[in-house]
């Protein structure tokens, strides 16, 4: 008689993974919110150059003086098309304050950014819509390294340092935070 030689069952194997994943956090591809990296504020602001996806030049430092959401995502990113609606009713609720949210667009290919930029500019009201840039962009130039996780937000002060940071779902508590900055 031979002896029982293990073999590989994918469909329980892949039960197996889906178990775990539930037991530690969700299903597969759910992005829970990382708890916030409340940053100490760099003796440096960080840098963000580029042109914007409407052709304009930007600089991240012309808005010191303001609290700035420098957001990185992607149009592939479902949790990043999810929170646009939140973001963009805090956006038009700290109007007229000194507050700016920052797209930086991760997309590998223009094309699927001005698509979705183009979708914006016909259909989202001014007051909603925010500065966007891409990340492949010739003039791109930024000092906050790989964005890893996506949607990354970093958390700018007035002075235009990093004072906290989220990789994953932006949790209600940053809008208290901007509150506290302004």
């Amino acid at each position: 008689m031979s002896p029982c030689r293990p073999h590989f069952n994918r469909r329980h194997a892949t039960g197996l993974m889906l178990g775990m994943g539930m037991a530690l956090g969700g299903p597969p591809g759910f992005a829970q919110a990382a708890p916030a990296e409340v940053a100490t504020p760099a003796a440096t602001a960080p840098e963000l150059r580029g042109t914007t996806l409407d052709g304009q030049p930007f600089d991240l430092a012309a808005l010191r003086g303001k609290v700035v959401m420098v957001l990185f995502w992607s149009t592939d990113c479902a949790v990043c098309r999810d929170k646009m609606p939140e973001l963009r009713a805090n956006l038009k609720g700290w109007q007229g304050r000194p507050f700016e949210l920052v797209g930086v667009s991760t997309d590998r290919d223009r094309a699927a950014i001005e698509t979705h930029h183009r979708l914006v500019q016909l259909t989202v009201p001014e007051s909603q819509r925010f500065t966007s840039l891409w990340i492949g962009d010739n003039q791109h130039r930024n000092s906050f390294g790989p964005p890893g996780q996506l949607p990354a937000v970093f958390l700018l002060d007035k002075a235009g340092r990093v004072v906290e940071s989220h990789h994953g779902r932006v949790p209600a508590q940053t809008w208290d935070r901007i509150a506290d900055l302004l």
